[in-house]
């Protein structure tokens, strides 16, 4: 009477669904500083941290891009 091992349930990975637009907008909010607690949970629970992360780069790469911009054209 051998019975078969019985496998633990897997837990499914969150998904999150998340608008680009929403990401961008919680990139822009948090490096200009200002932000809700409330809002921030809510960007927890709904958005890709890797979609955080590449609109983060992309964000911080055109703020330096504009930056010499701007030192060019004043000097």
């Amino acid at each position: 009477m051998n019975t078969p091992l019985e496998q633990p349930p897997v837990a499914k990975p969150l998904e999150r669904k998340g608008s680009l637009l929403r990401t961008v907008r919680a990139v822009a909010w948090s490096l200009i500083g200002l932000r809700k607690g409330s809002e921030y949970q809510q960007d927890v629970e709904k958005l890709n941290p890797l979609h955080i992360i590449v609109v983060g780069l992309v964000a911080v790469f055109l703020l330096v891009m504009g930056l010499i911009a701007l030192v060019n054209w004043v000097v």
